[in-house]
């Protein structure tokens, strides 16, 4: 199905990432750029719009929450610029209400993370109103929670104290979580 979705690219291969994890943008870039697209990364708001206004790309990427602000101000930009391109929006922090903003002003798709470069790429080529199919294998509802569970973490700079209380959990609780291994 992906070898049919790389037909359906065209001449114009541009693609935008931006994204404020430069491990994952890195990664990212790089299958991409195996299948078939050239990227160009940007990790902050203002360095895709900047990006976005000197040569919009026929594709992009952004991830909702950025450390200077909201990537929807680059979906704007980008539809401002191109109306013809295609983004998708991602998010560790999947909300209905994101969604349909994001949808409104003008992305394409609005995936949750993590999103591998397969769904990516699904994404950013779909056409039509049909709905994608359900993933093959789905995380588990464990999973998905540990996901969140150390995202929070990460963003609370791995304290346990603030993490807990923003997770609205014990402290103990929450080291007892994170002592343990990943679920499948």
């Amino acid at each position: 199905m992906i070898d049919d979705l790389a037909a359906d690219l065209g001449a114009d291969r541009s693609l935008l990432l931006v994204d404020d994890d430069e491990l994952f943008v890195k990664r990212l870039a790089k299958a991409m750029e195996k299948r078939g697209f050239a990227p160009e990364t940007a990790e902050s708001v203002a360095a895709g719009r900047a990006m976005a206004l000197a040569n919009p790309p026929a594709y992009a990427v952004v991830d909702l929450r950025l450390e200077d602000g909201n990537g929807l101000d680059i979906v704007e930009v980008l539809r401002e610029k191109r109306p013809d391109c295609r983004i998708v929006v991602l998010t560790g922090y999947g909300a209905i209400a994101t969604a349909v903003a994001a949808v409104k002003i003008g992305a394409t798709d609005y995936l949750s993370k993590p999103a591998d470069a397969d769904d990516v790429m699904t994404a950013l080529l779909a056409r039509g109103e049909a709905l994608p199919p359900p993933p093959e294998n789905p995380m588990s509802a464990d999973r998905v929670r540990w996901e969140h569970i150390q995202r929070v973490y990460e963003m609370c700079d791995r304290n346990v104290s603030e993490t807990a209380r923003r997770l609205n959990m014990h402290r103990r609780t929450l080291q007892r979580i994170l002592a343990k291994r990943s679920p499948k």
